[in-house]
């Protein structure tokens, strides 16, 4: 029985996060505007997955692998109509050191696990979570990835052997001291020409795909001129057949928190980029775990024809939207067109320069940077600059996973010190709360003169707890201490148990202490942790100030400070 509940379970999981009729309709309203929009991505795309194949260090061929396998699945199974898929920089700067450390089939190996728990987190519908990273902690994430890319690709540009090391920054320093020695101009003006056309071309004709443009003027330029600059080699003519052979079982546990990392990363940027393509766009809206559930697959399949991880990538969705993209048929003729340059331009690709695909994803890295969104964001505040900085430092310095971590943990640090100085511990009137002509004015004063009424606004947390504890202990030099607490927003048990501490030591030192107005589930918690069962013994709980005013003037009255009312 319980199993047939399970399976069911399961099954209508699954259901929900593939498309749907409603989502594969759209498929043919307008195939004239996805076959324009199919074309121009294709052009982009080009050339990127050629260079992040090769920066990954899994090779020219991988890029382009992955660029056809995993877009056309990806845009045929995803949460996103305008979502296109495949090789990025942000990935390739989680690959590169797995290179190093386990070879291209340690990152075959990586890709299918990530696959496997992209899918999981899809079923778990996990998609909702991702919206709850703070914006500094992705600027600085986006702005660390730039530098890596950019660093990654000097020895390239340079025309040097890249040394050994998972450092880019190392790495690239390496590079700079040996073109000093030797240097290698033809290389570095190949680089420099196409990141230069690239950046001003752009920005003069936004809608022109000057990466293909400059990649194949390079081309053409290092051919006629015979300049001695490596070039991507041959590739094969065609898609590999699938093969599980890259597979060893002994690596999984080796790699299991790198493919941790890779899907993690390929969640984030998928649903950044399909949250990007929603806004601009009018109507369309991705779901995340549909979004999360394509991903997978492609990156389940990838592996099997030697392509490496992927994702949803921002530069190619959004020029997917701006050609006027209106269905996912667009991404699957942007895959389909990659699939025919596979099949019957390979021999015209292997001709193109490595320092031209260099000079590419230089020109991507500094375009990925918007001085004016980073900017905005340092000027809004020193603890947003603090975070985006630091993550972007980590980034450069360790792996992506420890610099989102950092990341994360500094907004958390800096979120809490705002939420402690946001709650404030208030002394307040007590003739607000004393029934108008029931004592004369002469004792009211008295009562002012011995009671003392604190109320706390906002949440009581164990970042703000102890600040309490000492303004209550050191302010606090009267006969009774009332603390209204309607106005506590969230507690927790730190705060609870500071809370506690503070009444006993005001009790130690012969002061009353009552408590009004507290909340039920405030109230449950406090009674859990034992720090009100005094209070309780005695009576000295009350459900609004003004019977904790009364009981404050009896206990006044018996003890004489406060002649009794005649």
């Amino acid at each position: 029985m319980k199993a047939a509940v399970l399976a069911r379970a399961l099954a209508t999981r699954a259901a929900s996060v593939l498309p749907d009729r409603r989502a594969l309709a759209t498929i043919g309203r307008s195939p004239r505007k996805d076959l324009l929009a199919g074309l121009t991505v294709a052009i982009v795309a080009l050339p990127l997955a050629l260079g992040f194949g090769i920066s990954s260090g899994a090779g020219a061929a991988a890029g382009l692998v992955t660029a056809v396998v995993a877009g056309a699945l990806a845009a045929a199974f995803g949460g996103s109509n305008l979502q296109v898929t495949g090789p990025t920089g942000a990935m390739t700067v989680v690959l590169v050191p797995i290179v190093h450390s386990y070879g291209v089939n340690g990152v075959l190996t990586v890709g299918l696990l990530a696959g496997v728990l992209l899918v999981g987190l899809a079923l778990l519908h996990a998609g909702r979570w991702m919206a709850y990273v703070p914006v500094p902690v992705v600027e600085g994430f986006t702005l660390g990835i730039a530098a890596v890319i950019g660093l990654q690709q000097i020895p390239s540009a340079l025309g040097v052997p890249a040394t050994a090391g998972a450092n880019p920054a190392v790495v690239a320093a390496h590079a700079v001291a040996d073109f000093a020695a030797h240097p290698h101009w033809a290389a570095l003006g190949v680089a420099a020409g196409v990141a230069t056309l690239m950046l001003a071309g752009t920005r003069l004709r936004p809608g022109v795909p000057f990466s293909l443009v400059a990649v194949a003027a390079a081309t053409i330029v290092a051919a006629a001129g015979h300049l001695p600059v490596a070039t991507i080699g041959p590739l094969p003519a065609g898609l590999p057949a699938p093969s599980l052979s890259f597979f060893q079982a002994g690596q999984v546990a080796a790699l299991l928190p790198s493919a941790l990392a890779v899907a993690a990363l390929a969640a984030l940027e998928s649903l950044m980029s399909a949250s990007a393509a929603d806004a601009m766009s009018v109507s369309e809206r991705h779901d995340s775990n549909r979004e999360l559930f394509g991903q997978g697959l492609a990156n389940l399949a990838v592996p099997l024809f030697g392509g490496v991880a992927a994702t949803g990538a921002i530069a190619r969705t959004a020029v997917n939207v701006r050609t006027g993209a209106a269905s996912r048929l667009a991404a699957l003729i942007h895959a389909a067109v990659l699939a025919v340059i596979v099949f019957a331009a390979a021999p015209l690709v292997a001709g193109i320069p490595i320092a031209a695909l260099a000079g590419v994803l230089i020109a991507t890295a500094i375009r990925m940077v918007e001085v004016g969104s980073l900017a905005a964001l340092a000027r809004s505040g020193r603890g947003e600059a603090l975070i985006m900085g630091l993550t972007a430092i980590v980034t450069v310095a360790s792996t992506l996973v420890n610099a989102v971590a950092v990341g994360l943990l500094a907004a958390g640090v800096l979120a809490l010190r705002q939420v402690a100085l946001a709650a404030r511990l208030e002394q307040v009137p007590l003739h607000a709360d004393l029934p108008p002509a029931d004592h004369h004015e002469e004792e009211q004063a008295l009562l002012a003169e011995h009671i003392v009424a604190y109320r706390i606004d906002g949440p009581l947390l164990f970042a703000a707890a102890h600040r309490f504890l000492l303004e209550l202990t050191e302010a606090a030099q009267v006969r009774v201490v009332i603390l209204r607490l309607s106005r506590v927003s969230a507690l927790d048990a730190s705060g609870a148990k500071v809370l506690g501490d503070a009444i006993d030591k005001l009790t130690r030192r012969g002061t009353l202490v009552l408590v009004s107005g507290i909340r039920e589930d405030h109230l449950h918690r406090m009674n859990a942790l034992g720090v009100l069962d005094e209070l309780h013994d005695t009576g000295r709980l009350f459900a609004n100030t003004p019977e904790a005013i009364a009981y404050a003037r009896a206990h006044l009255h018996h003890t004489g400070l406060i002649p009794q009312p005649t």
